[in-house]
């Protein structure tokens, strides 16, 4: 039997129930089918007027509470099918003795047992959850840096090999336009021609030996010192340091070998850097190194044979006695050796190199079932 309507133009109030937090109140008003209630609050007072299903049947209910503190005057409301939940932030966190102004209970207002807990238990939620915000916001703060550190690191790798690959294309064209025009010439003063812009790549090459120490790179640290210690012992010692060296034609074959190989190996790391992979480019980086690399040795080691009768001959960097260290070097012996050193490290870096070109180009086997 359905409940009588209440007569036109007079409001029931509803069951109200109320819980606490230190910083929010939480009303729930017992009314179903709810449709665009009228909730409010002025001079710290919270108005609701409605029309839904309650107590006494499918009516208008209304009820208004004077709070006990203050409190903000926009409330937050949601209605469901069973309830409007009511959400009021206080003014100032704190725990209430009560909710409203008056001492005695409005008859309507009971406590929320499903969301009421007493000051102790919610200053050990309060406590927790500020715990968690914290956590939240240090983790936050972590990803943030460690966001920005990515950004950063990528960027400089990026930009590294970029004009790497710049300045070894620029060596690589320069030697070919000038090889195409000027003949054999061009093999006697490939030195005075590019040797500024290789002595400027191999002095930036350093920071492949430093990226690694600092974690930026997942490279082996013995490859890149033997390489880039390799290259400036022939760059500045056996041509540099010697100015009938640097018009021979074995200049041309080293320069145009190392030029070639960090054409495609730096256009390689570069992509890397932001995720990108082009198959072909993979294939060459990690395939023209097997011819190109020992004849880049050997036209490497042709330049120490050429250069030891001219160290001979001046005597530069040879220690003869007396002297005031008490000690003997010669610097042609030292070559003599850096020979057979020279074809260790290419055993090292053959080695190496052959090992990542297997993991990265050979198929992968796939399990059979």
């Amino acid at each position: 039997m359905q409940a009588p309507s209440q007569p036109q133009g007079q409001s029931l109030t509803p069951h109200v129930y109320w819980a606490q937090r230190h910083g929010e109140l939480f009303l729930r008003v017992d009314l179903s089918d709810v449709q665009k209630p009228d909730v409010t609050i002025s001079e710290n007072t919270l108005f609701f007027r409605a029309h839904g299903h309650g107590a006494k049947g499918d009516n208008a209910y209304e009820f208004r509470l004077a709070f006990l503190e203050a409190v903000n005057s926009e409330p937050l409301f949601k209605t469901t099918e069973r309830q409007v939940n009511i959400t009021v932030k206080k003014i100032e966190s704190k725990w209430w003795d009560r909710l409203t102004k008056q001492e005695k209970k409005p008859i309507f207002l009971v406590p929320d047992f499903d969301r009421w807990l007493d000051e102790s238990d919610a200053e050990t939620e309060l406590r927790e959850k500020e715990e968690l915000e914290e956590i939240n916001k240090i983790s936050l703060e972590s990803r943030v840096r460690k966001n920005s550190y990515v950004t950063m690191k990528t960027g400089y790798l990026f930009m590294y090999n970029l004009v790497q690959f710049l300045g070894f294309s620029w060596i690589f064209v320069n030697m070919s336009v000038r090889l195409f025009v000027f003949g054999q010439d061009s093999l006697f003063d490939t030195f005075h021609a590019v040797g500024d812009m290789m002595n400027f790549c191999q002095i930036l090459a350093i920071v492949e030996v430093i990226n690694p120490l600092l974690g930026l790179v997942k490279t082996a640290l013995v490859p890149a010192i033997i390489q880039v210690l390799g290259r400036i012992m022939i760059l500045f010692v056996v041509l540099g340091s010697q100015a009938e060296m640097q018009n021979k034609a074995a200049v041309f074959a080293v320069f145009y070998l190392w030029s070639i190989i960090e054409m495609f190996r730096y256009p390689y790391y570069m992509l890397s850097c932001i995720g990108t992979e082009w198959k072909i480019l993979t294939w060459i980086r990690y395939t023209i190194w097997i011819p190109l690399y020992p004849l880049g040795v050997i036209a490497e080691a042709v330049c120490v044979v050429q250069s030891i009768p001219h160290f001979e001959e001046s005597g530069r960097f040879t220690a003869q006695l007396p002297n005031p260290l008490n000690i003997s070097f010669s610097f042609t012996y030292f070559l003599q050796v850096y020979l057979i050193i020279m074809f260790l490290g290419l055993f090292v870096n053959f080695r190496h190199l052959y090992k990542q070109r297997n993991k990265r180009l050979r198929p992968r086997k796939h399990k059979i079932y």
